[in-house]
């Protein structure tokens, strides 16, 4: 057993260095006409339709739980993530993005 298994462990954020702030500055001065947006796929109609609006996931509770899950299905997000950092965060947007396609599709059933 770990030292903090069972336990709460509460994490703090890492203070932006100066040359981030002075970055982060002078990028929101940039007007958006010198902003490069070739590499953000172009929002489609599919998009708007299945956004939620007005909710914002973000700033839900989490809760902590321990999941199975099989061997090449983590290691498919592993790989898939940064770094290697966010893996679970993809697989909570996966799990959400499935939820949401079954109360559609629930929706759709029943009106």
């Amino acid at each position: 057993m770990s030292e903090t298994e069972g336990k709460i462990v509460k994490y703090t954020r890492k203070r932006l260095t100066e040359e981030q702030i002075a970055e982060l500055d002078a990028l929101s001065k940039m007007p958006d006409s010198e902003i490069d947006y070739s590499d953000i796929p172009e929002l489609t109609d599919s998009f708007f339709e299945n956004a939620v609006q007005g909710l914002s996931y973000r700033r839900m509770h989490k809760q902590q739980t321990t999941l199975r899950l099989d061997m090449d299905i983590l290691d498919w997000f592993k790989r898939h993530a940064k770094d290697g950092k966010g893996y679970q965060t993809d697989i909570n947007k996966a799990l959400r993005a499935y939820v949401v396609a079954q109360d559609k599709r629930a929706a759709k059933k029943a009106g």
